[in-house]
């Protein structure tokens, strides 16, 4: 064969073996973010800023969404009575709806006076606070590999004042957030006052639903401003007796700053907030989809089943983590 031909046929040969090659498939990063809720730690002894650090620090998880009384006293503001170890479990079941036994109406009659006590203080600690505290908590979080993603302090009523408000979402900004978490309100001239006030602070505001979610619950607000977004919890929206999960989630993605999960039952099924792996509510299907089309919210774990005896609340935040781990 001569010279060219033979340079001829390999090169052919080289450029069929190279198209006959499959093209390197895309890679998937599933760079799942799975923060907690400072909320599921409320049955541990020590509610201090620290404390809850600790606790984080020994579960496992990178991204957190804090409690306001989780950072506040850090800060120097005045002691919450949330931080009583007593008041807790009784707050956890008067949310619920729970009877309340003669010594914990007791409790939570206490807390009631003290709680007007402590936000008389607390408006006079949002006139003179210390960002930089702030600032120092984020830091000792960000030296454990922790983000701080959202922040939920008791400021963002209809009742609040704007120098209450724009306290929460300065603090937010200097724990390094991005956005903060409230309740819904159900009030479209709330939601709109709230929203001006997070443009002009330049953070976003996630509002929380419970058993009154549904797929328009949030439409109001977010056609107000851009400000105004999603802190969807998937455990509720199932109770709520919604369909389409997986769609609604697709759907809202680019409006979902965080998404709270639980196992709840549907209400027609007994409405219980149960072990995760139990209940009615997709985690493993949900947090596949986001994970597969990096969505890019954090899911967050909150922990409002009892907790079983001879366990706490920090395993049982390490066992939801690792069933989210095991889904993916």
């Amino acid at each position: 064969m001569k010279p060219i031909l033979k340079w001829m046929t390999f090169l052919v040969i080289a450029i069929t073996a190279v198209s006959c090659q499959e093209a390197p498939k895309k890679e998937q990063k599933n760079d799942l973010k799975i923060g907690v809720q400072t909320w599921s730690f409320r049955t541990m002894k020590d509610q201090t800023p620290l404390a809850i650090l600790s606790y984080i620090k020994e579960s496992g998880v990178k991204y957190v969404e804090l409690m306001g009384n989780h950072a506040e006293s850090f800060a120097g503001a005045p002691e919450s009575p949330m931080n009583d170890p007593k008041v807790m479990p009784v707050l956890y079941k008067r949310y619920y709806k729970q009877e309340l036994n003669e010594e914990e109406k007791a409790i939570a009659a206490q807390y009631a006076i003290d709680q007007k006590i402590y936000e008389e203080e607390l408006a006079e600690w949002h006139r003179n606070v210390d960002y930089g505290k702030f600032e120092e908590l984020k830091n000792l979080y960000a030296e454990a590999g922790i983000s701080i993603f959202a922040f939920k302090p008791s400021v963002f009523g209809k009742e609040s004042t704007e120098d209450a408000i724009r306290y929460g979402m300065r603090a937010a900004k200097a724990l390094g957030a991005s956005h903060v978490t409230l309740e819904h309100p159900e009030d479209d001239a709330h939601t709109a006052r709230l929203a001006l006030l997070a443009e002009e602070e330049g953070i976003l505001v996630g509002y929380h639903g419970h058993e009154q979610q549904t797929p328009v619950l949030w439409d109001s607000a977010m056609a107000q401003s851009d400000a105004n977004r999603m802190n969807l919890d998937f455990g509720h929206y199932v109770a709520a007796e919604n369909d389409n999960l997986l769609e609604f989630v697709k759907e809202k993605n680019e409006k979902i700053v965080s998404m709270h999960l639980k196992d709840r039952q549907k209400k027609s099924n007994g409405g219980g907030n149960l072990m995760w792996g139990t209940g009615d509510t997709p985690i493993k299907e949900v947090v596949q989809l986001i994970a597969e089309n990096n969505y890019d919210f954090p899911v967050t774990i909150e922990v409002e089943y009892e907790i079983p005896e001879g366990s706490s609340a920090v395993e049982e935040v390490k066992r939801c983590l690792e069933y989210i781990k095991n889904s993916l």
